[in-house]
């Protein structure tokens, strides 16, 4: 899915995005860790990160993704369920975001150049690999299109945005 049709889709689904400014910012994070995030990614955690959605899962964006993976990396990383190491080390998958249930969620570079969703489920102690890059993954779940054991039912949108 193209960023441009990312966005365009999140704002029936969220509102209008509730920063400016800010993709730049998440994308030269990236930088400093020798990787360079997917588009997608920058542009939603640019337009809407450092928020709750939906009252279910929390977007890092450019003022928490380094504390968030300083946070809860090292967790991860010691936790056997995990298998990849986190950025900022060297190879790591980014830990972008979390549910109020506690799963941890991550995009994960493939050898394709793709980085797909992945995520730690606290509730189900296990590892879930998903085909989806980010934008897919992301709207796919808040709308419905892409069905998820693990995920809420979510009310009409737009789903509420706590910052």
């Amino acid at each position: 899915m193209q960023t441009s049709e990312v966005l365009s889709r999140l704002v029936p689904l969220l509102g209008g995005p509730v920063r400016h400014g800010d993709a730049e910012r998440v994308a030269r994070i990236g930088d400093s860790w020798g990787v360079t995030f997917p588009r997608d990614f920058t542009e939603v955690a640019g337009a809407y990160g450092n928020t709750m959605i939906g009252g279910f899962i929390f977007l890092a964006g450019a003022s928490s993704i380094r504390s968030y993976a300083q946070l809860m990396g090292e967790d991860m990383e010691d936790n056997p369920t995990v298998p990849c190491a986190v950025l900022p080390a060297p190879g790591g998958s980014l830990l972008w975001g979390n549910t109020i249930e506690g799963d941890q969620l991550f995009l994960r570079p493939g050898d394709d150049g793709r980085w797909t969703v992945a995520a730690f489920r606290r509730n189900h102690h296990d590892w879930l690999e998903t085909p989806h890059e980010f934008g897919e993954w992301f709207v796919g779940v808040l709308s419905g299109e892409l069905e998820t054991a693990w995920m809420p039912e979510w009310p009409p949108p737009p789903l509420g945005i706590e910052m």
